[in-house]
């Protein structure tokens, strides 16, 4: 969280810094960056939905822009490596175990009625264990993050479905009983929409976990140097997947406000 935080104020610097940049006579570098990516996105987007480019460019752009920066962000020397020590108890949630009182059903002896208490995690010295926890952690590399964003964009096919052909003819995909056949393909397409979240979701995840797993694999056994060219890949493997992201989303937009 602390990580996708910063994020997500680094990309609304970027946002507002293109919009005042626009409105100046004589524009800087970073403008022209932008620009210039924008405009690569637009063409790339606009040769799968054609017409209505300019109604989900803003969204197919924004989620480019958001995956790939977030991918990025987790291979920053430091993501993973800053630790602070949080006691054991804590990380497996025992601290927040609830005192119950014993119930007197059965007499028992006194050493057997203590009420439970919260389970220190002990080491075998008697202390409690402490462990460190990474305090920024790549926001993609966790499966909540990529889930969030694959019920955003499944979500939004829906709306714009629903937007250009209206509710009647965009739920009669799923539910039409004028014909048995039409009634079975219709449960199908819904297992389909239900698909692409778990589909959206584990693919961004899996990559981008995979790849830190890698990194952190070959720098504990060649801690000089050797997890440089993994790094380079690992730079090109975010870019692929923030595109496949909003590619596949824009496929699937183009299909939702289709009458066919």
């Amino acid at each position: 969280m602390v990580l996708s935080t910063l994020v997500f104020f680094f990309f609304l610097f970027l946002g507002y810094s293109y919009f005042k940049e626009s409105q100046k006579d004589e524009k800087n570098g970073l403008y022209y960056t932008l620009n210039l990516m924008l405009r690569t996105l637009y063409d790339l987007f606009s040769s799968i939905v054609h017409d209505k480019i300019d109604v989900f460019f803003p969204l197919l752009s924004a989620f480019f822009l958001y995956i790939l920066i977030q991918n990025w962000s987790g291979l920053l020397p430091g993501v993973g490596s800053i630790v602070v020590k949080v006691p054991a108890a804590i990380v497996h949630g025992t601290i927040l175990k609830k005192e119950v009182a014993p119930v007197p059903e059965v007499k028992k002896k006194p050493a057997e009625t203590k009420a439970p208490t919260h389970e220190a995690v002990k080491t075998e010295g008697g202390h409690e264990e402490v462990l460190e926890v990474p305090l920024l952690r790549g926001n993609n590399a966790d499966l909540n993050a990529t889930l969030a964003l694959a019920i955003i964009s499944v979500t939004m096919i829906q709306v714009y479905g629903i937007q250009f052909l209206g509710f009647k003819t965009y739920i009669s995909k799923f539910l039409n009983f004028k014909d048995p056949i039409y009634f079975v393909l219709g449960i199908l397409e819904i297992i389909s929409e239900i698909s692409k979240v778990l589909s959206f979701a584990f693919r961004l995840f899996g990559n981008i976990f995979a790849g830190e797993v890698l990194l952190t694999i070959v720098a504990f056994l060649v801690p000089v140097l050797a997890s440089f060219p993994f790094l380079i890949l690992e730079v090109f493997v975010g870019f692929v997947q923030a595109l496949v992201f909003s590619m596949l989303t824009s496929v699937f937009l183009s299909l939702s406000v289709s009458h066919h």
